[in-house]
C-alpha cells in the first residue's frame, strides 16, 4: 500500500505489514499456557507497558521474534469483560501454508480440547475459528487461494466483488 507523496512531502510513504498485534488479557500465565503451549509461539519477550508499568506486556512470535508474526498480551485483570461493537476488533488471522495443515490443526485443537469450527470455505482462504482463553476470536487461515481467485491482481479492490 503507497500513499501519493504530497507537495510538502516528496518521499515515498508506504505500509509494509502488519508488525503485531496487542490482546488484553486478565492472566498472562493462562495467555502463555495458550499462545506458547498449545500455538506453539515461541515467548520472546516478557516486560512491561511502556504507558502502565504495573501491567505486564508479554510478546508471542516466531523464533526471533520478528515483527509480522508477533501478538503480545498485556494483563490487566481488573478490566471489564469486553464487547464487540464499532471500535473494536472482531479477529486476528493467523496463517498456516495449505488446507491440510489447517486440518492437522483443527485435529490437534480438538484433542487438547479447544473447540474450534469445521474448516470454511471464505473464498480467498480456507479458515477454521477459535477463541483464546480470554475470548479473542483466532482465525487460522490457509494462504491459497487467495485474493487474486476472482479477479486480476492489477484490479483488486477496483469493483465490488459479491
Amino acid at each position: 500500500m503507497t500513499a501519493e507523496p504530497s507537495p510538502s512531502e516528496p518521499r515515498r510513504l508506504q505500509i509494509r505489514g502488519i508488525h503485531h498485534v496487542t490482546v488484553i488479557c486478565a492472566n498472562l500465565d493462562r495467555s502463555v499456557a495458550f499462545y506458547r503451549d498449545v500455538l506453539g509461539l515461541r515467548l520472546v519477550k516478557q516486560t512491561v507497558n511502556a504507558d502502565d508499568r504495573s501491567a505486564r506486556h508479554f510478546y508471542f512470535g516466531d523464533a526471533t521474534g520478528a515483527p509480522g508474526t508477533v501478538i503480545t498480551c498485556m494483563e490487566y485483570p481488573q478490566m471489564e469483560i469486553g464487547a464487540v461493537g464499532r471500535g473494536s476488533t472482531h479477529h486476528f488471522a493467523l496463517l498456516v501454508e495449505s488446507t491440510e495443515e489447517l486440518e492437522g490443526w483443527r485435529s490437534y485443537l480438538q484433542s487438547r480440547g479447544i473447540g474450534c469450527t469445521e474448516a470454511l470455505d471464505r473464498t480467498y482462504s480456507r479458515s477454521v475459528y477459535l477463541r483464546d482463553p480470554d475470548g479473542h476470536i483466532i482465525e487460522l487461515a490457509t494462504r491459497e487461494p487467495g485474493f487474486t481467485v476472482d479477479e486480476p491482481a492489477e484490479q483488486l479492490g477496483s469493483r465490488f466483488v459479491s
